[in-house]
């Protein structure tokens, strides 16, 4: 367990005065080609990072949500009968998001505590959001001790593109979710978001004497400020202008992920 899971781990029960049942990751991203295209139906080619969100996680016996971050004293508190659009702002949106979207599944969840961590600037551009509801959707997926697989994780995906688009109002594509849950060490991920495949491309920059840098411009934004909103309506107008047939909205990731070369 990395140290900054300890700390969590810790923290989480001092705060809830008892252990999480469980600490789970999930990575942040940079894409290397390809941005607005997952909802055009275009390809992308993503990465996942070594910088992480961490959440811990512990159902409770009654109804009560409680959303905490290390960075904050309070945390967040309400009902998951009452989780949905409207109900929760700010960044503990995204978490309740992940919670209602799992619930309108039909995954039967009850109230729980969370309190997560991260290393993913948020406003980078390197998906601190998708990170946080992936972190989030993983560790309630595990303490409900439901099966870790690829029909999981998919599924889990679709929960937290509902999430950011329905509940915290960022209309986004699904790439960041789908790397964010489906990468793997070593490799980048090419995403058709016309079909959903997925292909696993390894990245070696270092047997060429290359170095990716992701450099940071400071110029920070918010997904759902309404700046992407208007770019996305910009990018759907001028594909109905070319004739280009657009997906439905928001990605839908479908088939098998495949190796490259399998």
């Amino acid at each position: 367990m990395s140290h900054m899971a300890r700390r969590l781990r810790a923290d989480f029960e001092a705060r809830y005065d008892s252990p999480p049942d469980v600490v789970v990751m999930a990575p942040g991203r940079v894409n290397l080609i390809g941005e607005h295209l997952d909802y055009n139906g275009g390809r992308c080619l993503p990465m996942a990072l070594p910088l992480a969100t961490y959440a811990a996680v512990r159902l409770r016996s009654d109804s009560v949500v409680a959303i905490g971050s290390r960075q904050q004293s309070e945390p967040w508190v309400g009902d998951v009968s009452r989780l949905g659009p409207g109900h929760a702002k700010g960044w503990p949106a995204y978490v309740a998001g992940v919670l209602w979207a799992m619930r309108e599944r039909g995954v039967e969840l009850p109230g729980v505590d969370v309190l997560v961590d991260g290393q993913v600037p948020p406003g980078a551009g390197l998906s601190s959001s998708a990170a946080l509801e992936c972190s989030v959707a993983l560790a309630v997926s595990a303490a409900l001790g439901r099966q870790d697989d690829e029909d999981e994780r998919r599924a889990l995906i679709e929960d937290c593109i509902r999430a950011e688009r329905d509940v915290a109002g960022a209309p986004t594509g699904g790439m960041d979710q789908t790397v964010s849950l489906l990468a793997r060490a070593g490799h980048a991920l090419l995403l058709d978001t016309a079909t959903g495949a997925t292909s696993h491309l390894p990245w070696r920059p270092d047997d060429a004497g290359l170095t990716l840098l992701v450099v940071d411009t400071r110029a920070s934004h918010e997904l759902n400020d309404g700046g992407y909103a208007s770019r996305r309506a910009s990018c759907e107008a001028a594909a109905r202008r070319l004739g280009v047939g657009l997906p439905g909205r928001g990605h839908r990731p479908r088939g098998r992920a495949v190796t490259a070369g399998g």
